[in-house]
């Protein structure tokens, strides 16, 4: 008994000293990114049943005893990664499985396994854009993210892209996604008074950043409810990493030429062509003798005779430069990291005087207070100078240069600019005025995370966005604008200040290791104002006096607007045994741009997913690796309609000395957004692991509620009213592959999407078709697709005599040579048909190239300017090329009608300019040298890269325009104008090609 006794005593002391002898390890898992993975299995090497699961935020605690040497990180689509307890505290960095397909991606209010994902996201990282002369963050979009189509629009430094996910789902509100950078919603509508909108993204480097990821469906936008419908770009920035610090500098240098020069008549042609003009026009009644007094009498020059042979083209275009200096700093240890960064660009353009620089820095900062307790927080800072040039169809606007005549001189006897020319010569205002836009820019963002229980995570994030615009513009007494008024002056300065709040809660468990529960819900709020003064003066002493406080005349005006939104939101995503995934959220968003009677709206969507290759039957194949279905459903809006449409308004008058009010508006109580229905299915596939991966998707939206203006009895004052009537659809393809084709010591990769979209307009106000006219062919008519071509069809020339020729009707069986007569119909379409990328990267040892290409297929552009530079000799502009070949007893066989002077022979708006825009661009291409750390080592030197990079190295395209990248915006404040009128070019720059040297070294 005594013995039992002892023995009990003894077992119970061993054990009580066993577990004295246990202790605690605490850490954090990320991905390569510095993203949490939550979900991570972590245990004692060789004792799988003694571990733990990484939370919500990546951390994890388990209890170890004290001879547990290793501690092993598990997690699918991970490296297995083991790590020596050496510390009490042990953070990991797991390594991708080489294979996309499990990656961290960015979602609403988290972050998820690119596995689980049941909706459809593309994601661009850093290392995608590496070395290549970016001027902003979301052209790296551009041929690498399928379903994103976006277009550069103009060769202008910047300017604002024309972006397009999954097609474009309004006619009279904003088409482009909502940007959100680091959980905080910004402004990016343009802030801006010219016809091409400024760039607000253009204020952050592109250096700064660490991902962008593009929610297309329902099941990723929906959490962001009334402003999903047009997609949802999330920005990441990057942050500080635990570990040594370090110092990265890099430093670019370039030059520019345009991708492309029009070819314009020299001064021989250019008369040959005019004589022919004038001869058969037999103008006037034949009263002038020859054409040198019909010249004179026109435009008041003798330039007929003058022996210049003047190159206008060139004369709007120059070699530009670039140059850019990023310097960062970054570094901590387990409680705390940061990063600093600055950076400096400035890149003169290929047009004249256009110029853009950036100045911008950045801290972040995070901190852990204790185990369950992290805060941080990020502010970016920066100034742009933005030299900007005049709107496209502004005569001052260099590229309407080659309008003039090459027999008129740019510089008069006197050695001054000519200003004795037909049209307006635009360098006038380049050296006597000048025209500069000045963005301050700051986003800052705060956050605190407190894990109330191992499961459950409270996290509060504040941030504001600042933008403040300052435009300047004197055109002094010389010029065309201010010779008239002793100069003319005019300052505009706006402001857009938003702050915006998140409020979050998440529970994340596993259950009986099957069952993994991720739980979110949350409460956001949005408030922006923006307030604007423009003020203009007129009559200045000269022309040394260029601030308005020195005009004889001036005046003034100013203008305010705010909105707001409170949110509440949920989500719950479900995963059982690695194979069955569903996930469903909720938003109901409250906003002031809603009418009274319809102030909340509620927009829920839901995903499933099957993870077929972790089946029996898959889970062995060598050669499936991954194999996921997938489908979602959910509703999404457009909040975009304008912060007072559904108010009645009333403007402040002048009335013979009294002040009044005056209607203005009729508004709707019951208006509301316009709301998108959106179904996707699609499936991901990765092969021989993962060494070939593959998406396809295909979806179908339609967007309901269209806010349009609908006829009204004029009773009232008014004859229109906004009303949520119209209907509209999109729907297509998407397809993804990745493969690795060498993966040794030469290593080859490739990457292929594209896209394929189909638009079309099922309901309009009473069925009537939307036509501006004019010079413009857009249109919207029910059963076509937005902004379609519309007008006369041109038939070619009557071999007989000259004459331009017209198809009577749509059937094209008849002709006409009278403009009048023949019928309006179907001309083309702007919308492409598909389009996407193909990239192929290189490496072999140290050096490594990147080859990225772009392509647009099936897209109509109309080319508004032909109708004055391709007019056969119409008038005094001068001419392309190709009218040389114009109708002749001689060349009866030509699409060049006979040239009569002010006749208007073919040269009214019709098919004539309509030409096929697809392209295939050779968008990047970047050659890099990796020098050896063992040559580095003896200097203190980290990392050193050498690099030489193109941009738009390369077009092939049948377009004869400057660009095929292009759309001249119809209108500075008419959003419905814009949407509409696609595709046209009216002297719009070419993109620039760019070639820059640069190096990266790293301490």
């Amino acid at each position: 008994m005594k013995k039992l006794l002892l023995s009990m005593i003894l077992s119970f002391g061993l054990i009580s000293f066993a577990f004295a002898q246990s202790r605690v390890i605490s850490g954090k898992v990320t991905s390569s990114n510095a993203e949490p993975i939550p979900g991570v299995s972590v245990f004692v090497k060789g004792t799988p049943s003694n571990g733990t699961q990484s939370d919500a935020t990546g951390t994890f605690k388990l209890n170890v005893p004290e001879n547990a040497k290793v501690l092993v990180f598990s997690f699918i689509g991970y490296k297995t990664k083991e790590i020596p307890i050496t510390s009490s505290n042990i953070n990991a960095v797991l390594e991708d499985e080489a294979s996309s397909l499990n990656e961290i991606v960015v979602v609403g209010y988290g972050t998820q396994n690119r596995r689980d994902v049941t909706g459809s996201i593309a994601k661009i990282t850093a290392a995608d854009i590496k070395d290549v002369p970016i001027a902003t963050i979301e052209s790296s979009l551009q041929g690498k993210a399928s379903g994103v189509f976006i277009n550069s629009s103009s060769g202008k430094l910047g300017q604002a892209l024309q972006i397009r996910v999954r097609g474009i789902s309004s006619i009279s509100a904003s088409n482009q996604p909502l940007f959100v950078i680091d959980g905080v919603p910004i402004v990016s509508e343009a802030l801006g008074t010219f016809t091409e909108p400024d760039n607000p993204l253009a204020a952050i480097s592109p250096d700064d950043i660490e991902s962008l990821e593009v929610l297309k469906d329902a099941a990723s936008a929906a959490i962001y409810g009334a402003r999903g419908s047009n997609g949802v770009i999330l920005i990441t920035t990057k942050k500080g990493k635990a570990g040594r610090t370090n110092v990265n500098l890099s430093y670019y240098a370039g030059f520019s030429d345009p991708t492309r020069k029009g070819e314009f008549l020299n001064t021989q042609q250019y008369k040959q062509l005019m004589e022919e003009s004038f001869k058969n026009s037999d103008y006037d009644g034949g009263s002038y003798a020859n054409s040198s007094e019909l010249w004179e009498d026109y435009t008041g020059t003798t330039d007929w005779d003058n022996p210049a042979s003047s190159n206008w083209v060139d004369a709007a275009f120059r070699r530009g430069h670039t140059q850019q200096y990023n310097a960062s700093i970054n570094g901590g240890n387990e409680k705390t990291r940061f990063l600093i960064s600055g950076n400096y660009s400035n890149n003169d353009g290929i047009i004249v005087s256009n110029r853009y620089v950036r100045t911008g820095g950045r801290l972040s900062l995070d901190h852990s207070i204790s185990k369950i307790l992290d805060v941080g927080g990020a502010i970016n800072i920066s100034k742009v100078d933005n030299y900007r040039i005049p709107t496209d169809n502004a005569f001052s606007n260099p590229l309407q240069l080659n309008a003039l005549p090459p027999i008129q001189p740019i510089f008069d006897s006197s050695g001054e600019l000519n200003n004795n020319t037909v049209y307006y010569n635009s360098l006038i205002d380049i050296a006597n005025g000048s025209n500069l836009s000045t963005t301050y820019r700051t986003f800052a963002n705060a956050y605190a995370s407190l894990k109330i229980t191992p499961d459950l995570v409270l996290r509060s994030e504040y941030g504001f966005d600042f933008n403040n615009l300052e435009e300047e513009q004197f055109l002094g007494s010389k010029t065309q604008d201010g010779g008239g008024t002793s100069g003319y002056g005019e300052n505009f300065a706006a402001k857009s200040i938003n702050f915006n709040t998140n409020n979050t809660l998440t529970y994340t468990k596993v259950f009986a290791e099957k069952h993994s529960l991720n739980l979110l819900g949350g409460f956001t709020y949005q408030n922006t104002k923006y307030r604007s003064l423009t003020a203009t003066g007129t009559i200045f002493p000269s022309d040394s006096f260029t601030k308005i406080t020195s005009a004889a005349v001036t005046t003034g005006s100013s203008f305010e607007e705010a909105y707001s939104f409170v949110s509440y939101l949920a989500r719950a995503n479900y995963k059982y045994d690695e194979k069955y995934l569903l996930s469903a959220s909720i938003r109901t968003d409250g906003s002031s741009r809603f009418g009274v009677n319809k102030r909340y709206g509620t927009f829920p969507a839901a995903s499933v997913g099957w993870i077929v290759s972790e089946e029996n039957f898959l889970k062995e194949s060598n050669a499936v690796s991954l194999l996921k279905l997938r489908a979602s459903y959910g509703l999404t809006g457009n909040a975009e309609i304008g912060n007072f449409a559904w108010r009645t308004l009333y403007s402040g008058v002048n009335y013979a000395g009294t002040a009044g009010t005056l209607p203005s508006q009729l508004g709707d109580p019951n208006l509301t957004w316009e709301n998108t229905a959106n179904f996707n299915v699609g499936f991901d596939l990765g092969l021989f692991n993962d060494r070939v991966s593959f998406t396809a998707e295909y979806y179908k939206k339609k967007t309901t509620d269209l806010l349009l203006n609908a006829p009204i009895p004029a009773t009232n004052g008014f004859t229109t009213i906004y009303k949520n009537i119209g209907d509209m659809q999109n729907k297509g393809f998407e397809l993804s592959l990745n493969t690795k084709n060498f993966v040794g010591e030469f290593k080859w990769s490739t990457s292929f999407n594209i896209s394929f979209n189909k638009n079309k307009v099922l309901k309009l106000v009473d069925g009537q078709p939307i036509f501006t006219g004019g010079r413009f062919l857009g249109r919207v008519a029910e059963g076509e697709p937005l902004g379609y071509f519309w007008g006369k069809a041109y038939a070619g020339v009557d071999a007989s005599n000259g004459d331009a020729l017209y198809y009577v009707d749509a059937t094209r069986t008849a002709t006409t040579n009278s403009y009048s007569a023949a019928q309006d119909q179907k001309l083309g379409d702007p919308n492409p048909e598909f389009f996407g990328g193909l990239g192929n990267r290189f490496s072999y040892k140290n050096f490594d190239l990147d080859i990225q290409t772009q392509f647009v297929k099936g897209n109509d552009i109309y080319n508004m300017a032909g109708g004055f530079q391709s007019a056969n000799g119409d008038y005094f502009d001068n001419q392309t090329l190709d009218q040389m070949n114009y109708w002749t007893p001689n060349n009866r066989v030509t699409n060049i009608p006979q040239p009569r002077f002010g006749a208007s022979n073919g040269t009214r708006p019709s098919s004539r300019y309509i030409q096929d825009g697809s392209y295939f661009r050779i968008k990047s291409v970047v050659l890099g040298y990796n020098v050896p750390k063992t040559f580095l080592t003896k200097y203190k030197i980290e990392s050193l890269r050498l690099y030489a990079s193109a941009l738009n190295l390369f077009t092939i395209t049948g377009y004869n325009g400057y660009d095929p990248e292009v759309n001249t915006p119809a209108s500075a404040t008419n959003v419905q104008s814009n949407n509409i009128q696609l595709g046209h070019d009216f002297y719009t720059p070419p993109l620039a090609r760019t070639v820059t040297f640069g190096l990266n070294i790293g301490f």
